[in-house]
């Protein structure tokens, strides 16, 4: 029997968001709405440089667990943070949103990473990020009971930057499919698609992972090629499941035979596009492993990833359980 429905793996991140005009961006050389990986002194001289700011706990995994369990799944989760003050941060608040989280915390350094998020005035987010003890991530942590009790194991393809974290992931899939589970990744964002692109192919191709979740401008980079129809013809081709988001114009979700288009909510604006594919990601694994239709998992995905872009921060605030009940998913 399952114990949960979707396990997540990723970097354990606390968030630093603060809002800033596009000069700051451009005066500090900032790569606009990418994951800029950094290393400490640079984490320090942008802190030192931001505004007011919030502090929430993050990371792309973590984001989605939240959401699978705002909508009352069952949901657990595979990180490693440092046993300091912004471990402390990121342990209580996973927790409290009804997560399982039960990763060994570091006793020493590298401490807790945490993402300087540059929220723009159009909405878009410019992460910073600094990995900390992330990169400590591996095997060890991987828990078998977990991921043989989870219908699906989903992680980040930011886990690919640290060397460790591969094998745990490649122990995760093991796992996972010999106790009939399914694995899936999302493709995280177009600069870490070009750091693994052959990588990434061949955990696809090879049925390492069973589903994959890309945004539009990591679909392109996957492929190398600005055709999107061929895109959406080969990615269907080299997984069982894909799913690709395409920001106001809604989603693709693809089979071997079957393409369904879902459409993305109406909404009066967006504030902060931070954690959009992540709870898209939540909502449709949320329906996935609660058996519903394709399509109505993309509209699952679609309201969540609606709704976390009117607010600051990765995390819902409301529970997507009343909202999906509100409009007739649920």
């Amino acid at each position: 029997m399952t114990k949960f429905d979707v396990l997540t793996v990723g970097n354990a991140i606390v968030d630093i968001i603060a809002r800033c005009d596009e000069d700051f961006i451009t005066d500090n050389g900032i790569i606009k709405g990418a994951m800029n990986l950094i290393d400490a002194e640079r984490a320090e001289t942008l802190y030192s440089r931001m505004g007011p700011a919030l502090e929430a706990s993050g990371g792309s995994a973590g984001n989605t667990a939240a959401g699978v369990a705002s909508f009352g799944g069952k949901a657990a989760y595979f990180g490693k943070v440092a046993n300091d003050q912004l471990g402390d941060i990121f342990l209580h608040d996973i927790r409290a949103q009804g997560v399982h989280f039960e990763t060994r915390p570091l006793e020493n350094t590298p401490p807790t990473a945490r993402s300087m998020i540059f929220v723009t005035p159009d909405g878009e987010r410019s992460m910073n990020t600094y990995l900390g003890a992330c990169v400590e991530l591996s095997p060890e942590d991987v828990e078998e009971e977990v991921v043989a009790a989870a219908k699906v194991t989903y992680f980040e393809g930011y886990l690919w930057d640290p060397p460790r974290a591969k094998d745990a992931i490649r122990d995760c899939a093991r796992i996972a499919h010999a106790h009939g589970r399914e694995m899936s990744m999302t493709l995280s964002d177009s600069f870490c698609v070009h750091r693994y692109r052959d990588e990434f192919l061949d955990l696809m191709r090879s049925g390492t992972v069973d589903i994959v979740f890309a945004n539009k401008a990591e679909a392109l980079a996957l492929y190398e090629t600005d055709d999107f129809e061929e895109v959406l013809r080969r990615i269907a081709g080299d997984c069982r499941l894909a799913v690709v988001t395409m920001s106001e114009e809604g989603s693709v979700i693809l089979t071997k035979g079957e393409r369904t288009k879902v459409d993305a909510i109406s909404i009066p604006s967006v504030v902060d596009t931070t954690g959009a594919g992540d709870l898209y990601a939540a909502g449709f694994l949320y329906g996935y492993t609660a058996g519903r239709s394709l399509a109505d998992c993309g509209r699952l995905g679609s309201l969540a990833a609606g709704l976390v872009i009117q607010q600051v921060g990765p995390r819902p605030l409301l529970s997507l359980a009343q909202e999906a009940r509100r409009a007739g998913l649920i």
